[in-house]
């Protein structure tokens, strides 16, 4: 008698069946490897229930025959898909030009890639729409985990995926607990490291082109320039915008504008930075000679310019890649979350900074 895995053996070689010149179906799987339904199934999704000649067996028959299982019918048994969601609640065209994401997607993605899982990526117009998205994914079983980036303020998504019970990491947040594991980094200590800096090179009026306030990592790096004011007597005003080059060009334009001007800026991104050294070159204001200015990232576009522009550098690659490590370890072992710390940026001095004017030594 045969084993409950398997039907009483058929000549492979007959081929598929004429009858179904469409594509081909487990049961023709089953049929060629004289086995049953289920152990097909049992087969593609690495579970016990059948010797280790039969599954061979079902694999080698598929693939020969260059078959797959229907991923919409494996969604529906609560197989594994393979793939990671992501999904991005920013205008698209500032996110076509941000070195951040690209890095990090790409670091994603690589590590990733050597366990055979694509991300799947969606972008929206807010945080009610990217719900909206996580829900319908948990419903359809479509994907196996989630990244959630742009953490904010009172942010209801880790809670939201967490009773979706869907393998999520977030990147970003301040190391304190959330309903999901998290990858962050110290933002507070990041920007307070330019902040000494330039105090440290004499400037006391700075201006800050932020980001979006509602973020975690903004308002962590408000509350460093806060702490700042008293700390280490400096007067900075901050101008929130949305990353865009746009708002940061206007933001520095209006910095530059006031009276008195500060002598030193920093810009909370790197393509806000590039489009202030434009405003600035456009207006006459020398760089460093007026103004020194100061970045994060250090992305290719803080390294082109001239001066090239002084900015806190980090591997935003390796950021991906331990995110990715993370949200595959959640995902084999379903791990009480816990708060990751990638390092501390580090300042890269170029020639986009200076003392101020009245502190150079003739």
């Amino acid at each position: 008698m045969p084993q409950n895995d398997e039907v009483p053996p058929q000549d492979s070689a007959a081929g598929p069946p004429e009858s179904s010149p469409g594509r081909l179906r487990s049961t023709d799987i089953a049929r060629l490897a004289g086995v049953s339904v289920s152990a097909v199934s049992l087969a593609f999704n690495a579970r016990p229930g059948i010797s280790d000649a039969t599954r061979k067996r079902i694999l080698d028959v598929a693939e020969e025959l260059n078959w797959r299982p229907h991923r919409a019918a494996r969604a529906l048994k609560g197989a594994s898909n393979d793939v990671v969601g992501i999904v991005i609640a920013r205008p698209a065209r500032t996110l076509g030009v941000e070195p951040f994401f690209a890095h990090v997607l790409s670091g994603l993605q690589s590590r990733l890639s050597n366990e055979g899982i694509a991300t799947q990526i969606l972008i929206v117009e807010d945080a009610e729409a990217e719900v909206a998205v996580y829900r319908r994914w948990a419903a359809e079983n479509r994907v196996d985990g989630l990244v959630l980036f742009d953490l904010a303020v009172d942010d209801v998504r880790p809670q939201v995926i967490a009773d979706l019970r869907v393998p999520a990491v977030v990147l970003g947040g301040h190391g304190a607990p959330l309903p999901l594991s998290s990858v962050w980094v110290d933002d507070h200590a990041a920007m307070n490291r330019i902040l000494a800096y330039l105090a440290t090179l004499g400037h006391r009026s700075i201006g800050h082109v932020s980001g979006v306030p509602a973020y975690q990592h903004t308002r962590r790096r408000l509350q460093a320039v806060a702490d700042a004011h008293e700390r280490l007597d400096l007067d900075i005003v901050s101008v929130a915008t949305d990353f865009s080059d746009t708002q940061g060009a206007s933001a520095t334009r209006q910095l530059l504008e006031a009276s008195p001007r500060c002598t030193a800026i920093i810009y909370d991104s790197d393509v806000m930075a590039a489009a202030g050294l434009g405003v600035a070159t456009e207006m006459g204001v020398r760089i460093p000679g007026d103004v020194s200015i100061v970045s994060f990232d250090d992305s290719i576009l803080t390294q082109l310019p001239h001066p090239p522009i002084t900015a806190l550098t980090r591997d935003t690659y390796a950021l991906g890649t331990l995110t990715a490590t993370e949200l595959l370890h959640v995902m084999a072992e379903r791990p009480e979350p816990r708060a990751v710390q990638a390092p501390t940026p580090e300042l890269v001095l170029r020639g986009s900074t200076a003392p101020p004017a009245e502190r150079r030594v003739p």
